[in-house]
């Protein structure tokens, strides 16, 4: 564990990206602290321009409700939403990969198609109307981005399966009678690990996009703060007021950098070929 901790700190970026992610993190874990009251609230005058009034650092928009407070709260909805549907997506897609990989023939050919029936479609596109159909809330937005996002994730572990399982450390746990459901848990799985976790990672970063792409579009939580929400009720004030999309668009893009550079050092650290050239 200090091993992969030193090679994956020795990454400046991964470094820089850790810090950033975790400045984020902290932001709205600490939301409704910081600004005890909602968001949605009209606190103050409209259209107070950032760095004018100590109170409202960041200005308010064209309702008076504070920016500051709509990036913290929105910290909180895009993470969230970023993690819980890789967690689903990351799940769904090791299930179908190793049983494509591992038994093959018809169950493999079976479960590609239907990987592919899902890659076909534009993945935004299908989000939407997933998103539509179910009626925009938390679980819709959730259930909707990881149904897309899970095809990927299931030919990489299809990959590995099928590459590992012809190894001897399994074909002895063949010959040792130990159950398939026990090899692809014990022996594969923990073998593919690395290339899930990286892949994870990047996927994330694709979460936070296609759910601000969502509430931009309308089809967000409308319980819920979100950036991509602020970016598109401040698209009419655009030229008037261009801070009130500055903050959440400049939110965005940290973030999704921030966990692409992690993804980048992960990959450093785990990957074995790099591993073998620093040592």
């Amino acid at each position: 564990m200090k091993k992969f901790l030193n090679r994956f700190l020795a990454n400046r970026g991964a470094a820089a990206g850790t810090l950033l992610l975790l400045i984020v993190i902290a932001v709205g874990a600490s939301a409704s602290v910081l600004y005890e009251e909602s968001p949605w609230m009209m606190v103050a005058q409209p259209l107070i321009k950032p760095f004018t009034d100590p109170a409202y650092l960041l200005g308010t928009d064209m309702l008076g409700r504070d920016i500051a407070a709509g990036l913290a709260y929105g910290a909180r909805v895009s993470l969230m939403i970023g993690v819980i549907s890789t967690l689903v997506a990351v799940f769904v897609g090791i299930l179908v990969g190793a049983l494509a990989g591992y038994y093959g023939k018809w169950v493999d050919d079976a479960l590609m198609r239907a990987t592919e029936f899902f890659q076909t479609v534009p993945q935004l596109a299908m989000a939407m109307v997933l998103v539509a159909i179910f009626k925009p809330s938390l679980y819709s937005i959730v259930g909707a981005i990881a149904m897309v996002s899970w095809p990927p994730v299931a030919r990489l572990v299809r990959a590995e399966f099928m590459t590992l399982k012809t190894r001897e450390f399994v074909q002895a746990a063949v010959v040792i009678g130990q159950r398939p459901s026990r090899i692809i848990l014990t022996q594969i799985l923990p073998n593919t690990a690395s290339p899930i976790i990286v892949t994870a990672s990047l996927m994330t970063a694709t979460a936070i996009l296609t759910e601000s792409a969502l509430s931009f579009l309308g089809l967000g939580d409308r319980n819920l703060m979100s950036w991509g929400y602020m970016i598109g009720a401040a698209r009419t004030m655009l030229r008037e007021s261009q801070w009130m999309s500055l903050w959440p668009g400049l939110a965005i893009m940290l973030t999704v950098l921030a966990i692409n550079l992690i993804g980048e050092g992960l990959n450093d650290a785990l990957n074995p070929q790099l591993r073998k050239r620093g040592a």
